[in-house]
């Protein structure tokens, strides 16, 4: 029989007791209550500091369970079953819109499209099911960016390309975009990403009100904006979408 690996052992230990009890722990009693050296407590702690499975308090120095976990708690959820969720609705936003749809969910530092409704038109137009977006710049990226802290750390951390002259790369600017977004429920992005395009996404949550993927639709400027700005029947049908697929996935109502 294959022996188990002490480190990996020990390290789930520490998880599970950071997750029970105090909301927050020191190095001396993560220790203690595992039987460890500090030392190598605090080797173990170190590297999931590291993974983002486990934050240090700058204040207190103790220790909390980090924001990775809660991607990896939300894997529940698997991006077919959100697919599925969104289906009907997607269709439904695509025809009320007249713009295509898209549905995406965080991963590798970008923004991956798991399903995509054409524009109700007989206009050419190529499947992006597959596709990676960037998070700083897109729509579907800022939402996530906005409401996701697995996002939001790798949006900061990543390198923000200007594509156009539009394109938000200032960290300050980018997150006061980001409270901007949280503030109404939505984001857009007018030429931020492609020359001529723009975009408008909402969030959608599980049953915990976790943040599991975003919906949006995408179109000609002079399309979905009227007097520079973005038309509102198009932002509520987006976010009516959002909310429509969230209490599908047992939200509840925002």
């Amino acid at each position: 029989m294959a022996r188990n690996i002490q480190s990996l052992e020990r390290a789930a230990a520490m998880l599970r007791l950071l997750a029970g009890g105090e909301r927050r722990l020191g190095l001396s009693d993560i220790a203690s209550s595992l039987g460890l050296a500090k030392g190598t407590a605090h080797g173990i702690l170190r590297t999931l500091q590291q993974e983002g499975f486990v934050e240090q308090d700058d204040a207190s120095g103790r220790y909390q369970l980090g924001a990775e976990l809660l991607r990896l708690g939300t894997t529940y959820l698997d991006v077919h079953e959100l697919r599925a969720r969104a289906l009907v609705w997607a269709d439904d936003l695509a025809r009320s819109s007249g713009e295509s749809v898209h549905l995406g969910v965080l991963h590798q530092q970008g923004v991956l499209i798991v399903h995509h409704v054409f524009r109700p038109d007989d206009s050419r137009q190529v499947l992006e099911i597959g596709a990676m977006q960037p998070l700083h710049s897109t729509a579907l990226g800022k939402v996530l960016s906005a409401y996701d802290p697995v996002a939001h750390s790798e949006a900061l951390d990543a390198e923000r390309k200007a594509f156009t002259d539009r394109t938000v790369c200032d960290p300050a600017d980018f997150e006061h975009l980001l409270d901007i977004t949280r503030a109404r429920g939505y984001a857009a992005d007018v030429e931020e990403t492609w020359e001529g395009v723009a975009s408008i996404a909402a969030p959608i949550h599980d049953r915990r009100r976790m943040p599991v993927g975003a919906v949006g639709i995408t179109g000609a400027v002079e399309r979905l904006c009227r007097d520079g700005e973005l038309r509102p029947e198009l932002i509520a049908a987006v976010r009516d979408c959002a909310r429509a697929v969230s209490r599908d996935l047992g939200a509840g109502r925002f």
